[in-house]
Formats: C-alpha cells, sequence, structure tokens
C-alpha cells in the first residue's frame, strides 16, 4: 500500500493509536515495536476492541484479517504518513527545540498564539520520534497553526525530526550541557540542536534568534532572523526580567515601541528568555500587543516546571522533570537571590553526562556551598560521590519518602529540581 492510499484510510478514520489500552472506536492501530514490547502481538486485538484498521510490519500477519495493513516498517510508516498530512493541510508550523526550556517556551508560545489562532501545539514533552508524528496527525483542517516541539539526545535526532515537521520557522530556545553521553561533547550538542537551523536554511525558512546568545548567533549567520534578548541591543523584540519577586515580571517591547509588564506565574527570572521569545513569536504572527501580555499573565505552570505549590506546611519550588548543569546552575542562582528565613534543596543527580559526570555535580555543590541554605538534601550516587560528609546523600527517592514520614519538614522554602529518572516529582505530596 502507498502512503497515498494509506492517507485516503487516514482522512476517512483520522484517528492514530499505538496503545492498546486507548483504542478508540473506528481509529487506526499502529503496531509500533520497542526494546520490551511488539505492538504487533495486539494487532488483531485491536481490531476486535473497535479500530478500523491496524498497520503492522511481520509479514505473520498478512491475510489474518483484511484491515491489517501490512509495511516494511510501521515507524517509518506512521512518520512518513505524518509529514504527508502536513503537507496536505499546507498550514504555518513553528518547530522549538533546546537544551533548556523548551517545554515551556512551547506552552508560552501556544498561550500567546492561541489569543489569535486555532491552534495545535505538542500536548506535554511528546517530542521524539513518535510523539512528534503523532501530534502531526492530530491536525485537522480547523487548525489554522501548529507548534511543535522537538528533542533529542542522540546525533541525528534533529535532523529526522526536522524532515518530519518541514517547519516554516525555528526556534532554538539555547545550546547547553545535557545528555553528554549520548552527544559525546557540547560541540555534539550544538551541532545536533543546529538541525534544526540546517533543515530552514535549505527550504528558505527563518528563525527566532535569541541574539543574547553567542553560540545561535554564530549558527545562524547568514539566515533570516527574528532577534530577541535584552534592552539596548537593536533586536526586533527586547525585554529583561523586573527584580523583586520570586515570580518572574517580564518588562518587554516591541522595537522602539512602548513598553509593556507582564506579571506571570513563572519561578525564576530564568525564564525571562523563554517569555521573551514567545513575545516574539506573538508579534510576528499578529497577535495584538495587550493579547501577548494577557498571555504571559494568564498561563499557570502545571508540568513540574518553574512551578510554585503552597501545601499545608511548605513553600515549594518544583522543577523536577529535568535537570543538567545549565538549568541546575539557573535554579539554584534563582533560589540564591530569594529571601527566605529557611530554604531547603532537595537535588536530584543530573544524568546521561558521561565522563565529566563527577565534575559537574562538583560544580553543583560548589555553587551549594556559596547559598545560605538551612538544609541540604541531595539524591543519586552521583551526588554522593562529591559530596562527602558535606550534607545528607540519600541513595533514591525511596530513602527520601522514608525519611520524610519520619521526620516532619514545615515552614520551609523548598527547590526540589533532578533529572526525571531521580522521579523527585514524587515528593510534593508528602511536603
Amino acid at each position: 500500500m502507498t502512503i497515498e492510499q494509506l492517507y485516503s484510510l487516514y482522512l476517512e478514520h483520522p484517528v492514530v493509536t499505538t496503545d492498546t489500552r486507548d483504542l478508540p472506536e473506528g481509529s487506526v492501530f499502529f503496531a509500533l515495536k520497542g526494546n520490551t514490547f511488539n505492538g504487533n502481538n495486539f494487532a488483531l486485538q485491536a481490531l476486535e476492541k473497535g479500530c478500523a484498521y491496524a498497520v503492522v510490519d511481520e509479514p505473520s500477519l498478512d491475510g489474518k484479517d483484511e484491515r491489517l495493513i501490512l509495511v516494511d516498517d510501521v515507524l517509518t510508516t506512521m512518520q512518513e504518513l505524518a509529514r504527508h498530512h502536513r503537507r496536505a493541510l499546507g498550514l504555518p508550523i513553528l518547530e522549538i527545540t533546546g537544551t533548556n526550556g523548551k517545554t515551556t517556551t512551547k506552552e508560552l508560545c501556544a498561550a500567546v498564539l492561541a489569543k489569535k489562532y486555532n491552534l495545535l501545539y505538542t500536548l506535554g514533552n511528546l517530542n521524539n520520534h513518535i510523539g512528534v508524528p503523532k501530534t502531526l496527525l492530530r491536525l485537522n483542517k480547523e487548525h489554522e497553526m501548529a507548534v511543535i516541539e522537538t528533542g533529542a539526545n542522540h546525533p541525528g535526532e534533529i535532523k529526522t525530526l526536522a524532515e518530519i515537521v518541514e517547519p516554516d520557522c525555528g526556534l532554538i530556545t539555547n545550546v547547553g550541557k545535557a545528555h553528554l553521553e549520548g552527544f559525546g561533547s557540547f560541540e555534539g550538542v550544538m551541532r545536533t540542536k543546529g538541525e534544526l537551523y540546517d533543515n530552514l536554511r535549505a527550504s528558505g525558512g527563518f528563525l527566532f534568534l535569541h541574539g543574547d546568545n553567542p553560540y545561535l548567533g554564530k549558527m545562524a549567520e547568514g539566515m533570516t532572523a527574528v532577534t530577541y534578548g535584552t534592552p539596548g541591543r537593536g533586536y526586533d523584540v527586547e525585554g529583561e526580567a523586573v527584580e523583586g519577586s520570586a515570580f518572574l515580571k517580564l518588562r518587554w517591547r516591541v522595537k522602539d515601541g512602548v513598553w509593556h509588564e507582564a506579571q506571570t506565574h513563572l519561578i525564576g527570572a530564568y525564564n525571562a528568555d523563554n517569555a521573551l521569545a514567545a513575545v516574539a513569536v506573538g508579534h510576528h504572527f499578529g497577535v495584538a500587543q495587550e493579547d501577548i501580555n494577557a498571555a504571559l499573565s494568564e498561563y499557570v505552570p502545571t508540568n513540574n516546571r518553574s512551578e510554585l505549590r503552597i501545601t499545608e506546611r511548605n513553600e515549594l519550588i518544583v522543577d523536577a522533570y529535568n535537570a543538567n548543569p545549565t538549568s541546575m546552575a539557573a535554579a539554584l542562582q534563582n533560589f540564591k537571590g530569594i529571601h527566605h528565613d529557611h530554604k531547603m534543596l532537595i537535588l536530584g543527580e543530573m544524568r546521561e553526562l558521561g565522563a565529566v559526570s563527577e565534575q559537574e555535580h562538583a560544580n553543583i555543590i560548589r555553587m551549594i556551598d556559596e547559598m545560605d541554605c538551612k538544609t541540604v538534601w541531595l539524591v543519586g550516587e552521583n551526588f554522593r560521590k562529591v559530596a562527602g560528609d558535606k550534607y545528607v546523600c540519600f541513595k533514591d527517592v525511596e530513602e527520601v519518602k522514608d525519611r520524610l514520614k519520619s521526620e516532619s519538614v514545615s515552614s520551609r522554602l523548598i527547590l526540589i529540581k533532578g533529572s526525571n529518572g531521580t522521579r523527585l516529582f514524587e515528593l510534593p505530596e508528602l511536603l
């Protein structure tokens, strides 16, 4: 079956699923394979439960049901179908990637653009080789724009995803030290994130460029860009964080225009770049400045990123979705500047750093040494190796939970941050 033929079937049944726990009536089931699962084994079951078709890639299934569609590779087929659908609709698409802040930036851009457009955007962090095509296949004729987040932990992944998305414009939030085990080096991170620029350079697309970032500036040389950054440098959109609050207050304006102030619900001045990116995107696409300001002020994070939670006993800054040296340093620097009589750190180790892991964890310990924190809890072997007896160390989050069951922690301002695998996002309910 050709992609064109499969696309005709998809148009009749425009809901796709890859999960046998979620089989909408009349949907198309794509039997993906992984290290520990094989969707082909559940294809017939998916049909029995109401799917209109099932796309499979094991020849042994051929002929067992006329609703089975045999292809060479299910994942590749789903990606090709998504690209075909994207081309058929032809609406403008912004692709966002970066080491830190890409999900927050995507959420803020979506909040701003939704003031004017019927918008589709990536849900959560479904930003990989499976999530991206599934997102594109949610597009329909009612949508006017899309914002697609793409992530990577190995070279070549952004190239692959950009070839599926075929963006009209792109935004790299920043480049930093993350997934070094997969990328090999910081230069490897730059090359991979830069694959988005390479795609746009070849297609004639344009960028939203953080002008203060020297790495991005060098990578984007010669390209058409809408620039944003700190005031006084001639950017298309300029702005900065206003000091005095744990929550980000952004002061911004379009070049030579009037100043606006948006009081956000985001913890940390380091989110100013993410919010300013959303301003630049919104202004370029014709969103009224008053609506941009309203969107930034109204957005409330609920995804364990820069999120303030007030419990009966404590105030929590929950930034526990992920961590790398760049984002950890930014979070600590911001926390250092917040006044509170009883501050506490609960930090999980940073993973996938390869050979530089010990050095980078030692750097974080040195930052903690310079902070006025009454209590510091560190989670994971990578921290234990370099912390010595300075701070309380835990093997894993389960040990932290046990400690919290026997020791009451109250009246604290607590920063909770660590790589997702440390599962520190399970702690707020105990604090």
